[in-house]
């Protein structure tokens, strides 16, 4: 079964970046639709941003303009750029593939690997 590791995650000042990367155990990484997905404390994970096997990209409406999602087949890594961090912005992000290319909500995903934790503070 396919692995995915996110990592970028850390305290981060409102207004500030962060670079969020998930590498993938798969040699078929290509294929796979892709996803950012994030959980804040007493709500459910939903979807951030999303890339498609052809390129599709969409983002959920809170972070447009300020959140890309981009890939590197060769590199087996998807990554979400974040820009004009809020602190409702604060979570634990996690990434997850799909193998027939499709961009997927957090509620058809059955397994999760550990998540990066993400703190916007002053």
């Amino acid at each position: 079964q396919v692995q995915f590791v996110e990592s970028g995650g850390g305290l981060v000042q409102p207004g500030g970046s962060l670079r969020l990367s998930c590498a993938a155990s798969s040699s078929s990484f290509s294929i796979y639709g892709m996803g950012w997905y994030r959980q804040a404390p007493g709500k459910q994970r939903e979807l951030v941003a999303g890339v498609s096997r052809g390129g599709i990209k969409k983002y959920v409406d809170s972070v447009k303009g300020r959140f890309t999602i981009s890939r590197d087949n060769p590199k087996r890594t998807v990554y979400l750029q974040m820009d004009s961090l809020k602190l409702e912005d604060t979570a634990v992000y996690y990434c997850n593939g799909d193998l027939l290319g499709r961009v997927l909500t957090a509620d058809e995903y059955r397994y999760w690997g550990q998540g990066t934790q993400v703190t916007v503070s002053s």
